[in-house]
């Protein structure tokens, strides 16, 4: 199953990588990353980007324009999004372990 995180970003540029390096390092292996950007100033793009790179393996979606704010980004990302499940995690956030997309995955596999 194919899970999409989207995560929604303006000028994110000081807490992004955290966040992003939580999602790139699941253990889980079928993910989607979408990164909605509301067309930041600083460097956060850049630093997307460059995890794009270091990180082939994972799926990205990139999206950067205007928004009328958060809501209206995640939005956005749920149109991109092509996984089964769909989660988010925000610009500031980080998940709780490596393994932690493994263990959604499996418990949603086990239930109806």
């Amino acid at each position: 199953m194919k899970i999409s995180i989207i995560t929604a970003t303006y000028n994110s540029k000081a807490t992004l990588k955290s966040c992003m390096i939580s999602v790139l390092h699941q253990s889980y292996q079928n993910i989607e990353y979408v990164i909605i950007d509301g067309n930041s100033t600083d460097e956060t793009l850049e630093l997307v980007k460059q995890h794009q790179l270091q990180f082939p393996q994972i799926e990205f979606k990139i999206l950067s324009e205007p928004d009328n704010g958060i809501y209206d980004a995640l939005n956005k990302g749920v149109q991109l999004a092509t996984g089964e499940v769909i989660g988010f995690v925000h610009s500031d956030d980080v998940l709780a372990s490596d393994s932690i997309v493994s263990k959604i995955a499996e418990v949603l596999k086990n239930s109806n």
